[in-house]
């Protein structure tokens, strides 16, 4: 099992890249997120899962292993492959994850690419109760719930504003997603990107 690799990364694509590790490249698929950060030449260290067929042998990589820890609780749900794994964290970050299981809302995963209703619902049925596992070590319980509680209280900000419910919510996890993770961890900082993001279409959610 090759569990992280770390060297330099000689080829970046959209959703891979090439990792030099003693003369020998090795190729990681990976989040959009991280293809985009990552340069050629730039030193890098992925927590990987290593995934065995008869005809292939891929590697997966993540920046944190809390994202590893996920990528291996949705391979064991019926119906996800590592791709559908992978384009889950692609899509939405651990916490927005953890938010949604614990909601018993498969509504963000629905919203993934090849990923359907049923198994969506799934995701979320056989994800209850394990996702909180996930937490990083050291962090305490109030830190966690922080964590996971920024896009809520992004969402409540935006509907005392005069947004929607429902607006405010697909804005922020669309924002999340797309936001750095200091972003994600700040308030104030999530609320501006939906806001930004959200300017144009205000008029047309209040006073309706």
């Amino acid at each position: 099992m090759i569990s992280s690799v770390r060297g330099t990364a000689v080829h970046v694509d959209a959703d891979a890249v090439v990792v030099e590790v003693g003369g020998v490249g090795l190729h990681v698929a990976v989040t959009p997120q991280v293809a985009r950060t990552t340069h050629v030449g730039d030193a890098l260290t992925l927590h990987t899962s290593l995934i065995v067929r008869e005809d292939a042998l891929s590697l997966f990589g993540f920046e944190s292993r809390e994202e590893l820890v996920v990528f291996g609780l949705l391979l064991g749900v019926t119906g996800v492959g590592p791709k559908s794994a992978l384009g889950v964290l692609a899509t939405l970050t651990v916490p927005q994850i953890a938010d949604a299981v614990a909601a018993d809302d498969d509504a963000p995963f629905r919203r993934v690419s090849g990923i359907g209703p049923k198994t969506a619902k799934l995701i979320v049925v056989q994800l209850a109760g394990k996702i909180a596992a996930t937490r990083p070590a050291g962090a305490t319980g109030s830190d966690a719930a922080a964590a996971a509680g920024v896009p809520a209280q992004v969402v409540q900000a935006l509907v005392s504003l005069g947004w929607s419910e429902r607006l405010a919510a697909e804005a922020v996890d669309t924002v999340a997603g797309e936001a750095s993770e200091a972003e994600r961890a700040s308030v104030p900082a999530l609320l501006r990107r939906t806001l930004a993001a959200l300017g144009p279409a205000r008029k047309e959610t209040v006073g309706g």
